[in-house]
């Protein structure tokens, strides 16, 4: 295969969760910037990761204040996302434009989003310089999860998010499962038993 290839590699690694951070700092009004370069680094301590362009409004308030809260995106708060990641907040209140509303968090002082099905309340650890990005390494220090997330035992079950995703400038929905870790060398069941 010989294509021409008119992509930035790092483009390629495709698709990605989009979140909304929420951030404050000083006495400045609470903010939120979109984000597609998100990602879990560590299981022990629970560490997650985002990239933000130092030009952006919100990338001193994150460094200044050392903490932000990581709202996954729903399908319904996806036009939210977009906006907020098309306007900037010197330019005004994001959480009055978006419609969404501030949901004091349980260890920071920044604000979730009410609306959103999990909130990851983060603490900066790190920060790293690369490029056109700086990498924020941060520690989840507590979450929310909408009840309706739950199921009777109490477990996760992420997929009534309904999530979405972000690939080449389109926004997608998380597709259908097809199995669960471990499935490739698990036991094969015996014919007949479920």
């Amino acid at each position: 295969m010989n294509a021409k290839m008119e992509w930035k590699p790092a483009a390629l690694l495709a698709p990605v969760p989009v979140v909304i951070a929420s951030c404050i700092a000083d006495d400045l009004p609470p903010n939120l910037i979109t984000l597609a370069w998100a990602g879990t680094i560590c299981s022990d301590p629970p560490m997650v990761t985002i990239g933000v362009r130092p030009e952006r409004y919100s990338y001193n308030m994150i460094q200044k204040s050392g903490e932000f809260v990581l709202n996954m995106v729903s399908r319904k708060l996806g036009f939210a996302a977009d906006l907020c990641g098309v306007i900037s907040g010197r330019d005004g209140n994001k959480f009055e434009r978006a419609n969404l509303t501030p949901e004091p968090s349980v260890k920071i002082k920044a604000p979730g989003i009410r609306e959103s099905p999990l909130g990851l309340e983060c603490v900066v650890r790190s920060q790293v310089k690369l490029g056109t990005h700086d990498m924020f390494v941060a520690e989840i220090v507590a979450v929310r999860v909408a009840g309706n997330l739950l199921n009777k035992s109490g477990k996760l079950c992420l997929e009534r998010a309904e999530l979405i995703t972000f690939s080449h400038g389109e926004y997608y929905e998380l597709g259908k499962r097809i199995d669960h870790f471990g499935w490739s060398v698990r036991k094969k069941r015996k014919r007949g038993k479920k």
